[in-house]
Protein backbone atom coordinates (compact mmCIF):
# COMPACT_ATOMS: atom_id res chain seq x y z
CA UNK A 1 0.00 0.00 0.00
CA UNK A 2 1.26 2.98 -0.61
CA UNK A 3 0.30 6.23 1.08
CA UNK A 4 -0.66 9.74 -0.64
CA UNK A 5 2.48 12.12 -0.42
CA UNK A 6 0.30 14.91 0.57
CA UNK A 7 -1.09 13.84 3.41
CA UNK A 8 0.13 13.95 6.97
CA UNK A 9 -0.10 11.07 9.71
CA UNK A 10 -0.16 10.41 13.47
CA UNK A 11 1.41 7.42 15.02
CA UNK A 12 -2.15 6.81 15.82
CA UNK A 13 -3.15 5.99 12.54
CA UNK A 14 -4.87 8.98 11.73
CA UNK A 15 -4.73 11.52 8.51
CA UNK A 16 -5.05 14.59 7.48
CA UNK A 17 -5.10 16.78 4.26
CA UNK A 18 -4.58 20.34 4.27
CA UNK A 19 -6.52 22.98 1.93
CA UNK A 20 -6.67 26.36 3.34
CA UNK A 21 -7.62 26.28 6.99
CA UNK A 22 -9.69 23.00 6.39
CA UNK A 23 -7.74 19.83 7.56
CA UNK A 24 -9.66 16.38 6.04
CA UNK A 25 -9.24 13.57 8.43
CA UNK A 26 -9.49 10.06 8.52
CA UNK A 27 -7.89 6.79 9.30
CA UNK A 28 -5.29 4.67 7.34
CA UNK A 29 -5.42 1.79 5.08
CA UNK A 30 -3.07 0.61 8.13
CA UNK A 31 -5.48 0.59 10.73
CA UNK A 32 -8.77 -0.15 8.57
CA UNK A 33 -6.69 -3.31 7.80
CA UNK A 34 -5.47 -3.80 10.96
CA UNK A 35 -9.18 -3.53 12.20
CA UNK A 36 -10.78 -5.64 9.72
CA UNK A 37 -14.96 -5.41 9.19
CA UNK A 38 -16.12 -1.71 10.12
CA UNK A 39 -19.45 -2.33 11.25
CA UNK A 40 -19.79 1.47 12.79
CA UNK A 41 -18.50 4.87 12.91
CA UNK A 42 -19.13 7.15 15.75
CA UNK A 43 -18.31 10.61 14.66
CA UNK A 44 -18.99 14.34 15.96
CA UNK A 45 -21.39 16.45 14.94
CA UNK A 46 -20.58 19.96 13.54
CA UNK A 47 -19.27 22.72 15.70
CA UNK A 48 -17.49 20.27 17.56
CA UNK A 49 -14.13 21.33 19.37
CA UNK A 50 -11.34 18.86 19.04
CA UNK A 51 -7.91 18.99 20.21
CA UNK A 52 -4.62 17.75 19.15
CA UNK A 53 -4.19 14.00 20.68
CA UNK A 54 -7.72 13.89 22.10
CA UNK A 55 -10.32 11.40 21.07
CA UNK A 56 -13.57 12.78 18.81
CA UNK A 57 -15.09 9.46 18.14
CA UNK A 58 -14.83 5.72 17.36
CA UNK A 59 -14.66 3.34 15.24
CA UNK A 60 -16.12 -0.16 15.59
CA UNK A 61 -15.51 -3.26 13.84
CA UNK A 62 -16.56 -6.77 14.12
CA UNK A 63 -13.04 -6.99 16.32
CA UNK A 64 -12.58 -4.08 18.45
CA UNK A 65 -13.66 -0.54 19.07
CA UNK A 66 -10.97 1.73 18.64
CA UNK A 67 -10.47 5.72 19.51
CA UNK A 68 -10.29 8.10 16.81
CA UNK A 69 -7.52 10.88 18.02
CA UNK A 70 -7.28 13.91 16.02
CA UNK A 71 -4.44 15.11 14.59
CA UNK A 72 -5.48 18.61 14.59
CA UNK A 73 -7.24 21.19 16.97
CA UNK A 74 -9.86 23.15 15.69
CA UNK A 75 -13.60 23.20 14.65
CA UNK A 76 -15.52 20.20 13.44
CA UNK A 77 -17.81 21.71 9.86
CA UNK A 78 -18.23 18.67 8.62
CA UNK A 79 -18.99 14.60 9.26
CA UNK A 80 -19.00 12.47 6.91
CA UNK A 81 -22.67 11.44 6.41
CA UNK A 82 -21.46 8.58 3.94
CA UNK A 83 -20.37 6.41 7.03
CA UNK A 84 -23.52 6.48 9.10
CA UNK A 85 -25.32 4.52 6.30
CA UNK A 86 -22.59 2.62 5.14
CA UNK A 87 -19.35 2.25 7.78
CA UNK A 88 -17.94 -0.26 5.46
CA UNK A 89 -16.90 1.88 3.38
CA UNK A 90 -13.76 2.42 5.31
CA UNK A 91 -12.27 -0.37 4.55
CA UNK A 92 -13.22 -0.02 0.43
CA UNK A 93 -11.56 4.04 0.95
CA UNK A 94 -10.21 5.05 3.47
CA UNK A 95 -7.93 7.32 2.16
CA UNK A 96 -10.55 8.75 -0.16
CA UNK A 97 -14.59 8.59 -0.08
CA UNK A 98 -14.30 7.54 3.55
CA UNK A 99 -13.07 10.40 5.18
CA UNK A 100 -14.32 11.22 8.42
CA UNK A 101 -14.30 15.05 9.63
CA UNK A 102 -13.53 18.09 8.25
CA UNK A 103 -12.12 20.55 10.35
CA UNK A 104 -11.17 24.57 10.38
CA UNK A 105 -7.74 24.46 12.07
CA UNK A 106 -6.94 26.54 14.99
CA UNK A 107 -3.22 26.64 14.45
CA UNK A 108 -2.08 25.27 10.84
CA UNK A 109 1.08 24.80 12.67
CA UNK A 110 -0.15 21.24 14.15
CA UNK A 111 0.17 19.44 10.54
CA UNK A 112 4.17 20.09 10.83
CA UNK A 113 4.44 17.90 14.13
CA UNK A 114 2.80 14.59 12.28
CA UNK A 115 4.65 12.25 9.83
CA UNK A 116 5.37 12.55 6.55
CA UNK A 117 4.17 9.60 4.17
CA UNK A 118 7.63 7.77 3.90
CA UNK A 119 7.64 8.21 7.88
CA UNK A 120 4.43 6.44 8.58
CA UNK A 121 5.44 3.88 5.94
CA UNK A 122 8.79 3.04 8.00
CA UNK A 123 6.88 3.83 11.17
CA UNK A 124 4.35 0.44 10.30
CA UNK A 125 6.96 -0.99 8.91
CA UNK A 126 5.80 -1.12 5.23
Amino acid sequence: MTYPENFRYTKEHEWVSVEGDTGTVGITFHAQKELGDIVYVDLPKPGTQVEVGKTFGSVESVKAVSDIYSPVSGEVTEANSLLAEAPEKLNEDPHGAAWLVKIRLANPGDVGALLSAADYAAYIGE
